[in-house]
C-alpha cells in the first residue's frame, strides 16, 4: 500500500499542474503491476481507502480501477475486491531487461566506434569564461518579435489547411521558392523549387545522400582536413574514405579512384581557404570523366567581406552531377533545424522517397513556412545585412589584436570570408598543450584543429590526429571580449616563456 501511495504521489504532483489526475493514478498503479512491485493476484485497496489516502474522489479511483481491468492488468471478483491480473513475462536471459545485450546491425556498429560527446567537464572558473570554440551566431542580432509574429500566424493557420498550401515531402513549397529566387541573386544558382529538398539541418542532407550514393566498401573522396560529421556519414553508409590534401587553395585535384566526393569549395572547413578557380574547373572534369557525384557544402557563405565571392560548383555543373548543400543555422539561429539540398533532376525521386521513409509527414512546417514568410518580406535580407555589418567589424577586431597579442605563436590561413579563423601552431607540440591548459585556467576556450585531421597509420588504418592548429569561432563575441581573449591568450604564452614551465 505505502509503495502504491509514494507512486501515486509522485505522478499526480507533475498531473495537478496539466490537469491529469485520472491518467497519472493509471500510470502509477499499471507502472507497479508491470515492474513487479504489485504481483500476480494481489489485491488492491479499496477505492475508498485509496481515495481518502490520496485525498480523490472515489470515482476517479474507480475509473482508474475500471481502465486497468479494461487494459488487462486487474480484474474484479465480486464481493472481494479489485485484484491484479497481469503477471511479468518470465526472462530467459537476463534478470533485468534493462541489461539485455541487444544484437545491432553492421551500420550501428560503425556509429559506436565514434566518440560523441556533449560537454567539455572542465571546471569552472571565477573570471567570465570567453569563448572561442562555440559556433554560434549572435542570437542578440535576431529579431525575434517579427519571429514570433510570424510564427504565431503559421500556426493558427496550421489549423486552417483548406486555406493554406498542403504540406509537402520535399518541405515546404514557399519556402524552397524563396531559397532559390535567394540562391539566384546570391550565388547564381540557377534552380526552381523543384530542384529543393528541405531538411532537418545539412548534416541531415549529408547523412541521406550518403545512404543514396554509398554501396558498402565504396571509395569515396573526403578533404584532410574536414568537417568530421561528413567522414562519420560516409564511414556509417560503409564507405571508404579517400582522404584527399588541402592546401592555401583548397583541396588538390587528382585523379581519384572513386565516384564521390564531398567538398567545401566556397570556404574550406576548417581551414577557411577557397578553392581556387582553375581547381574547380578540374573537379569538374574529374566528376565527367569518372561519372562521379560531387556533393558541395556551403555552410557559410553568406558573409564576406573582400573580393567577389567564389563561384559555387553547382553554378558552374551543365551535367547535373553537383549537389548544393546550404544551411540556416549562420544566418538565422542554430536552434532552427533547417537545410536544404538543390539535387540534380536524376535524384530528385530517391531524395523524395528516402525522406518520405525517414519522415511520411513533414516535420517543422510551421518553422518552415515562417522562414519563407521571414525571407519574402524581405526581414531576412535586412538581418542578414546587419549581421554582416557587424560580423566583419568583429573579424576586423580579432585581426587587430591578434597581431597584437599572438603574433609569432599561429599562422593564420588567408580567408576574407566566415566566421572563423583557422590558424596553424607554429611551435613545439607540447608548448600548444602547455597553452591551451593555461589558457583555460584563465577561463578563455578555444578549439584544437586536431580532431578534423585524419592520418594514416603504418597498417593502413585511418586514425585521428593532424598538424596542430586552432579554431577561433568570433561571431558569437562583441569586440570587448574578442579583445580581452586575445590578450589573455597573449599573456598565457608569456608567463609560460618566463617560467619555463
Amino acid at each position: 500500500m505505502e509503495q502504491l501511495i509514494t507512486a501515486a504521489y509522485e505522478k499526480l504532483a507533475v498531473a495537478a499542474r496539466a490537469g491529469t489526475k485520472t491518467e497519472a493514478l493509471f500510470l502509477a498503479v499499471r507502472d507497479l503491476i508491470i515492474t513487479g512491485a504489485l504481483h500476480g493476484s494481489e489485491r488492491l485497496p479499496s477505492s475508498r481507502r485509496l481515495a481518502e489516502q490520496l485525498e480523490l474522489s472515489r470515482g476517479l479511483v474507480n475509473q482508474v480501477y475500471e481502465m486497468l481491468v479494461a487494459e488487462g492488468f486487474a480484474r474484479t471478483e465480486r464481493g472481494s475486491g479489485t485484484f491484479v491480473a497481469y503477471v511479468r513475462p518470465s526472462l530467459q536471459h537476463s534478470a533485468s531487461p534493462s541489461k539485455a545485450a541487444i544484437p545491432l546491425s553492421s551500420w550501428a556498429k560503425r556509429l559506436r566506434s565514434e566518440q560523441l560527446t556533449t560537454g567539455s567537464g572542465e571546471k569552472a572558473h571565477s573570471r567570465a569564461e570567453i569563448d572561442f570554440s562555440s559556433g554560434q551566431s549572435d542570437v542578440s542580432l535576431f529579431p525575434w518579435d517579427d519571429w514570433r509574429t510570424l510564427m504565431f500566424e503559421q500556426v493558427r493557420r496550421l489549423f486552417e489547411q483548406e486555406r493554406y498550401e498542403p504540406s509537402e515531402l520535399e518541405g515546404s513549397r514557399s519556402l524552397r521558392e524563396a531559397i532559390a529566387q535567394e540562391l539566384r541573386r546570391e550565388r547564381g544558382i540557377v534552380a526552381s523549387a523543384g530542384d529543393i529538398v528541405i531538411t532537418s539541418g545539412s548534416m541531415y542532407a549529408i547523412a541521406l545522400l550518403s545512404m543514396l550514393l554509398i554501396e558498402p566498401g565504396s571509395k569515396v573522396v573526403v578533404e584532410n582536413p574536414s568537417y568530421d560529421g561528413i567522414r562519420r556519414a560516409v564511414e556509417a553508409a560503409g564507405g571508404r574514405p579517400l582522404y584527399a590534401a588541402v592546401d592555401d587553395y583548397g583541396i588538390v585535384p587528382e585523379p581519384w579512384d572513386a565516384r564521390l566526393l564531398f567538398v567545401t569549395p566556397s570556404r574550406q572547413f576548417p581551414t577557411g581557404v577557397a578553392l581556387d578557380p582553375q581547381r574547380r574547373k578540374q573537379l569538374l572534369e574529374w566528376a565527367s570523366a569518372h561519372e562521379a557525384v560531387i556533393i558541395e557544402d556551403d555552410y557559410d557563405s553568406e558573409f564576406r567581406w573582400g573580393g567577389r565571392p567564389s563561384e559555387p560548383l553547382k553554378a558552374l555543373d551543365y551535367e547535373g552531377r553537383v549537389v548544393y548543400v546550404g544551411t540556416f543555422s549562420k544566418t538565422m539561429f542554430r536552434e532552427l533545424r533547417l537545410g536544404y539540398a538543390v539535387v540534380p533532376e536524376s535524384l530528385r525521386e530517391p531524395m523524395r522517397l528516402a525522406k518520405h521513409w525517414l519522415e511520411p509527414h513533414s516535420s517543422g512546417v510551421a518553422e518552415q513556412r515562417a522562414l519563407a514568410a521571414f525571407m519574402a518580406s524581405g526581414l531576412y535580407s535586412r538581418h542578414l545585412r546587419r549581421q554582416r555589418r557587424l560580423y566583419g567589424r568583429r573579424l576586423l577586431k580579432f585581426r587587430e589584436e591578434a597581431d597584437r597579442h599572438l603574433g609569432g605563436l599561429f599562422r593564420f590561413k588567408p580567408s576574407d570570408a566566415g566566421l572563423h579563423r583557422y590558424a596553424e601552431w607554429t611551435g613545439a607540440a607540447a608548448d600548444f598543450e602547455r597553452l591551451r591548459a593555461a589558457c583555460l585556467q584563465a577561463s578563455v576556450k578555444w578549439s584544437s584543429c586536431e580532431p578534423y585531421w585524419i592520418a594514416e597509420t603504418k597498417n593502413g588504418i585511418k586514425a585521428s590526429g593532424g598538424r596542430l592548429g586552432a579554431l577561433f569561432t568570433f561571431a558569437h563575441l562583441d569586440e570587448a571580449d574578442i579583445a580581452e581573449g586575445l590578450r589573455r591568450i597573449g599573456d598565457c604564452w608569456r608567463k609560460l616563456a618566463e617560467t619555463g614551465e
